[in-house]
């Protein structure tokens, strides 16, 4: 054995894996929805015929990440051991309940949720070492996330208490849209205003001067706060002016969290409008006054592509942090997926905190994919 073919990462993560599984309980047994209930750990939370595929996958996992060899097939093994993982959660579920009262909850505990975390990693580690193009990257994530969605439509996790939180929520998808709707509903304003607004900072040190000290401010105010000083005049406005009431305009709900997280939007953009512009060179804009181009066509033609890519880091940063930011507007109305987590909170129904958590940590991870993507081909890389 050639100690040159160990793999320090994909060995760590291995055992990592190995470790979150047999030595944290895998999932919980609890008497109704709310109440602390008995910890299983892995072996002890389904029968050996379920537990099979994901023992086979474990090991086969757990050995092709010592070495850094056969590293597709390692891809390959990593993608159905998570597979087998949200099999066997689900048959946990179906089995634990099989003897126990209607009112008895099966919920996803520790050992679980590091090992998606640590699959994650693996998965990751070993699309850098292939050195996967933009375009395969994203295409396994889509891979990876319609795979786990026709596992849910099946019906094999209905038996666990996250599925019946979100059978209960006859609202949720309604709630998807919301979410949606408020952080990109303020990102598109902040782009019309952002972007213009950063080519003048660019060309105006005094402007710069004077509109970045003022974004930096907005940015350094605490969210809550933000929705706090913004529902005073929107209430007093609504009272006023009757109509911006019925246009939705109020001090709670879409316009105050909409608002906000526009101020939050500016900074990043405009900084790295201003930065992407910034980091062109002269000798690019004399050749193309050399070729006869007019301010307008310098501007499109060859400055916008060039600043792009920092454009799109800007945005990027802007994207995952609003949808964040929309979970935390629901204190005042807005709607969204922080509906299920403070909810949740409120009822210490820590499912219900996660049927609201872990969707809003997969619409910023696709997201951010799929800029990282747009980014990479702007620039024209080929991994």
């Amino acid at each position: 054995m050639k100690f040159s073919n160990l793999d320090k990462v994909g060995s760590t993560l291995g055992v990592a894996l190995l470790l979150s599984l047999f030595a944290l309980p895998f999932v919980s047994l609890q008497p109704n929805r709310i109440m602390p209930g008995q910890s299983l750990g892995l072996l002890d939370a389904a029968s050996l015929y379920s537990l099979a595929p994901l023992l086979v996958m474990l090991a086969l996992t757990s050995l092709l990440s010592l070495f850094n060899t056969a590293l597709g097939a390692r891809l390959l093994l990593t993608f159905l051991t998570l597979m087998a993982l949200m099999y066997t959660a689900g048959a946990s579920g179906t089995q634990l309940l099989s003897d126990a009262s209607p009112l008895s909850r099966v919920s996803l505990n520790a050992g679980f949720w590091l090992a998606i975390f640590w699959l994650a990693l693996l998965l990751t580690d070993v699309a850098i070492k292939l050195a996967l193009t933009p375009l395969l990257r994203l295409a396994l994530v889509i891979s990876i996330v319609t795979a786990v969605m026709i596992l849910l439509a099946s019906g094999h996790w209905n038996a666990l208490s996250l599925l019946r939180e979100y059978h209960n929520q006859t609202d949720f998808w309604h709630q998807a849209v919301r979410h949606l709707q408020l952080s990109l509903g303020s990102i598109i304003p902040a782009v019309l205003v952002g972007i213009p607004l950063g080519v003048r900072c660019h060309r105006s040190a005094r402007l710069k001067a004077m509109v970045f000290p003022v974004l930096n401010i907005l940015q350094t105010i605490p969210s809550l706060a933000m929705f706090g000083l913004l529902m005073i005049p929107l209430s007093l406005l609504a009272t006023g002016y009757p109509i911006l009431a019925e246009l939705g305009i109020r001090g709670i709900g879409a316009a105050p969290a909409v608002i906000a997280l526009f101020f939050y939007s500016l900074l990043p953009i405009v900084s790295n409008t201003a930065l992407g512009f910034d980091k062109i060179d002269p000798q690019v804009r004399e050749a193309a006054l050399g070729m006869g181009m007019n301010a307008g066509q310098r501007l499109w033609q060859v400055e916008f592509p060039l600043a792009m890519p920092v454009i799109l880091t800007g945005l990027r940063v802007v994207v995952t942090m609003n949808i964040g930011l929309v979970a935390v507007a629901a204190l005042v109305g807005g709607g969204g997926f922080g509906t299920y987590i403070f909810q949740g909170l409120g009822q210490t129904a820590t499912d219900l905190v996660i049927l609201g958590a872990v969707p809003t940590l997969i619409l910023a991870f696709l997201f951010a994919i799929v800029i990282d993507t747009l980014i990479a081909l702007q620039r024209g890389d080929k991994t």
